[in-house]
């Protein structure tokens, strides 16, 4: 019984002491791995405070388009982002022991990178570049690619992300993007159905609604063209539908749109027209006629 306490003993005393020794090595290493990551921590910050002063500078001057300076602040400070993420990963592994140099002269960077099933990587680092540089879209755009839609607010080297009119945040691939279709380019149409009764007087009507959009060309800076009224759209008792046109800036469409709809209603129930309702004609069953 002595002797087995003692063997077990002597095998947990060798355990501690391998413990013991395999700490006072490897601390060193850990220290070095953990100054490593605070001074990426620090270029990181660094890297973004020199990217936000360097455009600051032509915001205030506005000597760009500040969609433009974002969009090109973004992709920097993404670059370098990934530039100090690659150093400091080549750092901690010959920190470690791994010798960084013949891994990379024996395999290439292009291997290496085939070899861990980069090419997804590679795909969305290219497409990022061909979206800057053939100005497919920039920050601030409203955009529909890949099955969603809505404000760009980020574009990377490896992902472009997308907030929608709910607030939620879509995070796309490069690769993924290969239609776009950006509503934020040029001048937009704003298109308003607005439905009257059908025994409505037509020329009435059209006087009314013509007067309303006057005063709405007067009261609106975001209308280019119109508005004006485009005529009778459909004929379907108990409505007559008549459409309104006009030509808005770029992304106020929408504004306008409700505008139109809210003055265009109010001006029509001033003058005694109110909105079509469905009627239903009951025959009592063997009245006369």
């Amino acid at each position: 019984m002595e002797h087995g306490a003692q063997a077990v003993w002597a095998d947990w005393s060798a355990f501690l002491n391998q413990m013991r020794t395999f700490f006072w090595t490897a601390l060193p290493v850990l220290g070095k791995v953990l100054l490593v990551l605070l001074l990426a921590k620090l270029l990181l910050r660094l890297a973004r405070t020199f990217v936000q002063q360097l455009f600051l500078p032509s915001r205030r001057r506005k000597t760009m388009d500040s969609q433009k300076a974002k969009t090109l602040e973004t992709l920097l400070q993404s670059g370098l982002r990934y530039l100090i993420y690659f150093f400091a990963g080549v750092t901690i592994l010959s920190t470690v022991g791994v010798k960084t140099e013949s891994l990379l002269a024996s395999a290439g960077i292009v291997g290496l990178a085939i070899g861990f099933g980069a090419q997804n990587l590679v795909r969305d680092v290219l497409t990022g570049f061909f979206i800057i540089f053939e100005h497919q879209f920039i920050v601030g755009d409203y955009i529909e690619t890949a099955g969603f839609s809505g404000f760009v607010e980020e574009i990377g080297l490896r992902v472009t992300k997308l907030r929608d009119f709910s607030g939620i945040v879509h995070v796309l691939p490069n690769s993924e993007i290969s239609k776009v279709s950006n509503h934020s380019r040029g001048d937009r149409t704003a298109l308003v159905d607005i439905a009257v009764p059908y025994e409505a007087n037509v020329t009435d009507v059209q006087a009314i609604l013509e007067t309303a959009l006057a005063d709405i060309a007067e009261r609106l800076d975001t209308i280019v063209e119109g508005p004006r009224v485009l005529g009778v759209v459909s004929l379907d008792p108990p409505a007559t539908v008549w459409r309104v046109w006009a030509r808005t800036k770029s992304m106020q469409h929408w504004s306008v749109e409700r505008e139109m709809r809210k003055t265009l209603k109010t001006a029509l129930e001033r003058a005694g027209i109110k909105p079509p309702y469905p009627r239903t004609i009951l025959e009592r069953e063997g009245s006369e006629q």
